[in-house]
């Protein structure tokens, strides 16, 4: 069985502030954590999408949602 479930962001449109996210899948909750930090400290869309994002992780599915967001998609 293949594993399935999305990351989707949502960035504020005029200055690109992380405004928060939904994760549905199998260990979404080991990334909540990233989305939080990334709320509290008024992140961007491209300070998630440059940040370092290890391969192949679960985690790595944030900084493609992020990058996606902005036609910067690598992976999908």
């Amino acid at each position: 069985m293949l594993p399935r479930g999305f990351v989707k962001v949502i960035f504020d449109a005029k200055y690109g502030e992380w405004l928060g996210a939904h994760m549905i899948g199998a260990n979404v909750t080991e990334m909540i954590g990233e989305a939080v930090v990334a709320r509290k400290l008024e992140t961007t869309g491209h300070e998630i999408i440059k940040s370092v994002h290890p391969h192949p992780t679960m985690s790595e599915a944030i900084m493609e949602a992020a990058a996606d967001a902005y036609g910067e998609v690598i992976h999908m």
